[in-house]
């Protein structure tokens, strides 16, 4: 089974490539034109064993907000039409991830329902070219288009580079447990409805 997607997506706004691969090593080539957010990118996807290429053309001009949210709702939809039926997955995951002072915490449940629950703080307002708020709104994009429900919570930490990858690598490590394939259940849908 090839869990791959590759998506297109432009607008007034965005012009975004992307392919994911679910079962790859965590091989990136990342260009947003946001060097944070690339960092962050590739975090999440070495953490999640993903494969991930991204390509976007944003209106960086005016800031990175349309770039991290679209960015967010094309991975998202990517990781939708990986999945496909959603078949043999263990459906759950959770990760805590320290960076020195800080420790974030990811629970996933990929239920085909979006809902977020987002208990993260920063001290300060910007990591590079990147409001500190976008982190959130990525994350939004990324539940809302992938249909899952995510809860991320921040434990300890002050610093904002650490708190924010704290999360990122949380959240690729969640999600690898989640997509993981449990042959137990060989094939089956986890869900007791039959269907996610």
């Amino acid at each position: 089974m090839t869990r791959i997607s590759e998506l297109s997506r432009k607008t007034s706004e965005t012009d975004i490539t992307l392919r994911l691969d679910l079962d790859g090593t965590g091989k990136t080539d990342i260009d947003t034109g946001v060097g944070y957010f690339d960092h962050m990118l590739s975090a999440f996807a070495r953490h999640g064993l993903f494969d991930l290429t991204v390509r976007c053309k944003g209106d960086l001009h005016i800031d990175a907000h349309h770039t991290v949210e679209d960015v967010g709702i094309v991975l998202g939809q990517a990781l939708t039409n990986a999945l496909g039926a959603k078949r043999g997955i263990q459906r759950f995951g959770h990760a805590v991830a320290p960076m020195d002072e800080a420790l974030v915490e990811a629970a996933i449940d990929l239920s085909g329902r979006a809902f977020v629950v987002w208990n993260v703080s920063f001290e300060r307002p910007m990591l590079g070219q990147m409001d500190t708020q976008l982190v959130e709104e990525f994350f939004r994009a990324l539940a809302g288009n992938g249909l899952f429900n995510l809860h991320v919570i921040q434990r300890a930490g002050h610093n904002a580079h650490h708190v924010a990858e704290g999360a990122f690598k949380a959240v690729g490590r969640a999600l690898r447990a989640a997509v993981a394939i449990e042959p137990r259940v060989a094939g089956d849908i986890p869900s007791t409805k039959g269907v996610i």
